[in-house]
């Protein structure tokens, strides 16, 4: 079966290569052939040497986007677990916290960000919060969707041998709810990195979206498109992180 998963992954990484390849060459063909200007669509060509040129200062502010991203993704995945194990143990806690989480979220996370960004200041921390704040509120769905799908009568039946509810928790509720869990963690890797970015145009002493929006001021949209490009290969590894260990640890899904 471990060989079956990785010829499969093989397999999905190699199209993926191939589809990429293949999106590039039509991309600089588009880009030449029709001569578009580098503010419309800059060749993939142009791109990868203003990568090459900006290395140095794409891979700072790259590892400082990925700080940004994995600390607020963690705090926000146990803060989402915690809220969704409380108003499981706690169902007179969920008429409280679901319509809470609810209301929060029912504003665009970007909304948050003047406030945040007063409250915390224009460092990691602001940038932290609202990855944080925006990856929560996932987590905490896909996980109280996967305690609830417990079944009953499983329920008593390990009720009937003695055990408590935090047994019944550990035993039965989070492992029949860890293939939502993984699923929302895997969701939110992508929007942890894209809220980080966002905030950071709206203020930041450093990061892909200060570079982006100071390339913007520049006019140097070659480089725009540089670290949408090392924005979009963060996502990737951290999808790809994900999607690793719900194959590896969560083999009865």
């Amino acid at each position: 079966m471990s060989a079956s998963v990785s010829s499969d992954s093989l397999r999905q990484f190699s199209r993926g290569i191939a589809g990429a390849l293949l999106l590039a060459a039509v991309w600089e063909l588009c880009a030449r052939g029709l001569d578009l200007p580098a503010y419309v669509l800059p060749s993939v060509s142009a791109i990868l040497a203003g990568l090459a040129n900006d290395a140095g200062s794409l891979l700072a502010a790259a590892r400082f986007t990925a700080a940004e991203s994995f600390t607020g993704y963690a705090i926000g995945c146990l803060a989402g677990m915690a809220a969704a194990v409380l108003v499981t143990m706690i169902p007179s806690a969920r008429s409280v916290v679901i319509p809470l989480a609810t209301a929060i979220n029912s504003v665009p996370v970007v909304a948050y960000s003047p406030l945040v960004l007063l409250w915390f200041g224009i460092g990691m921390a602001s940038k932290i919060v609202m990855v944080a704040i925006a990856v929560s509120f996932t987590i905490f769905l896909s996980t109280i969707a996967g305690l609830d799908r417990v079944d009953r009568k499983s329920v008593d039946l390990i009720r009937s041998f003695g055990a408590g509810r935090l047994a019944v928790l550990w035993r039965l509720r989070l492992p029949t709810a860890l293939p939502l869990v993984i699923a929302g963690m895997r969701v939110s890797t992508v929007r942890s990195v894209i809220v980080a970015i966002v905030t950071e145009m709206l203020g930041a002493y450093g990061g892909l979206g200060w570079v982006i929006y100071q390339a913007v001021l520049q006019v140097d949209f070659v480089k725009v498109w540089a670290a949408i490009i090392v924005a979009s290969a963060i996502s990737l590894a951290f999808f790809g992180a994900i999607s690793f260990v719900e194959r590896r640890y969560v083999f009865w899904r």
